[in-house]
């Protein structure tokens, strides 16, 4: 006989949900998105590190340092202390953001019902969940590419398809990586443990065949390309900054990784091992093989599909062709599949379940390259470029999501002092369905940074967005709600 009140239990500070009929009949809840029990937290702070690891090696890692000093008009080695800094600095509301995740076993949408509403998360959730696809979209044209490329030094005909056969590749790569997800967080898994390795040896081996056609004295001694005199603090920050966005988006959504962590400590000591160095290293061989590639293929290169496209031996091309595509499936499913998934069933979670949400995520991101994909099969002409939105749009829209994570560190950790009622998360009876206080504390650090963009005197709200916004953002949050704590802030989580 079922039960009619759901309980909710602690092993060794954990917290299990055991549905009854309240939270089972609910329109808020579903399998997928409901906490996972202790037995199903097996991911180990290695499982947590190879999950860092796919998903930070992969191309626009590589083309990181290029952006840097091309764009921020940093030297090679400020660009690099600059993506070192970032990702330690990203780590806070990373490890932070993480916490409730581990705790109750709950993923981000359900997190965000605590200081957005019950409601009122699904405005945050889809702005996420859009960012995500976009990505999605971008590592599958790159996925996409790296097919084209290993069939065509398979075959030789395949050559001759040209921008169709890499219109084929991201067909092909797309269902792969929606698969993957439907499958499941263990494929997930999975993956990201067998693909780590794999990655590690690929970044060696370009390293090695690099290394011999550029001096790193002559390459750290470049100038960096900004006015004479001009102080390196300005544009630091700003770099920093940008950094700092490349991640802003895990850094909500990290709840969907450490709801499968098996301690608070597995989680913390995985991402500190997981992130910081791998993407200074990652990125420190896209400057290194950048500087080499008019040496290596007598052009100047910045993406290494593209480099190693101009590799002569058919075999070495493949190879590599077929690592890059491990490397961007094992990123593209971890990174930009899973939080717009839980994103979509979060709007009706009733009558969209996973399966249903991927495929969901699949046609969002499909229908954001359109443009780039009528381009590659000659249906249209344009000036607009993939990086154009990837440089400009992603990065910038990133940036927007700053109070996001600031809202939910001070919800979480100040306001309800790491106290959520978890079964009323999944009903409508004990968190408000709106949560104004939540989009106040959004939506003014937005319109700030947006009004700062035709203001020279602010111009540096916008420059340093995601650190002005979250400060802001979780500022605001917190004054507005100690004028009236919420009834649920006291509430035990047991």
């Amino acid at each position: 006989m079922q039960q009619i009140r759901s309980q909710v239990t602690e092993r060794d500070g954990l917290f299990e949900l055991e549905a009854g009929s309240d939270v089972l009949d609910s329109p808020r809840y579903n399998h997928d998105m409901a906490p996972t029990k202790v037995h199903e937290r097996t991911w180990n702070k290695w499982h947590i590190t190879a999950l860092w690891v796919g998903m930070a090696i992969c191309v626009p890692t590589y083309t990181l340092g290029g952006v840097l000093t091309a764009y921020f008009g940093l030297s090679v080695g400020e660009a690099l202390l600059a993506i070192l800094f970032a990702n330690i600095i990203v780590l806070i509301p990373l490890t932070l953001n993480a916490f409730p995740g581990t705790k109750y076993g709950i993923p981000f949408p359900v997190l965000l019902r605590s200081s957005f509403g019950i409601l009122g998360s699904n405005i945050p959730c889809l702005i996420r969940a859009l960012v995500a696809c976009g990505w999605f979209g971008i590592q599958t044209m790159f996925g996409g590419l790296a097919i084209h490329l290993f069939l065509g030094s398979v075959f030789d005909d395949w050559k001759a398809l040209g921008g169709t056969g890499e219109v084929i590749g991201f067909m092909v790569f797309w269902a792969l990586n929606l698969w993957v997800v439907i499958r499941g967080a263990d494929s997930i898994k999975w993956l990201e443990t067998l693909s780590a390795p794999l990655l590690v040896l690929v970044g060696v081996g370009l390293l090695v065949w690099a290394m011999p056609n550029v001096s790193m004295s002559e390459l750290m001694a470049i100038p960096a390309k900004r006015p004479e005199g001009a102080s390196v603090v300005s544009y630091f920050a700003a770099g920093l900054t940008a950094m700092v966005g490349f991640w802003a988006t895990l850094s909500l959504n990290i709840p969907d990784f450490s709801r499968y962590a098996k301690s608070q400590k597995d989680q913390i000591i995985g991402q500190i091992i997981g992130l910081p160095l791998t993407m200074f290293l990652f990125a420190s061989l896209g400057v290194v093989m950048t500087a080499a590639s008019v040496k290596l293929v007598g052009v100047t290169v910045s993406d290494p599909v593209t480099l190693i496209g101009h590799i002569q031996s058919p075999v070495w091309v493949a190879l590599a062709m077929a690592l890059i595509i491990i490397a961007t499936l094992s990123t593209n499913t971890a990174a930009n599949i899973v939080s717009p998934t839980n994103d979509f069933q979060n709007v009706a979670p009733k009558i969209i379940n996973r399966t249903k949400a991927v495929i969901l995520t699949g046609l969002v991101g499909l229908a954001l390259m359109a443009h780039e994909l009528l381009k590659k099969l000659g249906l249209i002409v344009s000036d607009l470029s993939l990086e154009t939105v990837y440089s400009n749009w992603l990065l910038g829209y990133s940036s927007l999501l700053g109070p996001i994570a600031g809202i939910m560190v001070v919800d979480y950790f100040l306001i309800k002092k790491q106290q959520l009622d978890l079964a009323g998360l999944y009903r409508d009876d004990v968190y408000p369905a709106w949560n104004w206080f939540g989009f106040i504390a959004f939506g003014v650090p937005v319109a700030l940074t947006l009004l700062s963009l035709g203001s020279d005197a602010f111009s540096w709200f916008y420059s340093y967005g995601w650190f002005t916004g979250s400060v802001l953002g979780g500022l605001i949050y917190y004054g507005l709600s100690a004028m009236r704590p919420s009834p649920t802030a006291v509430k035990t989580a047991v």
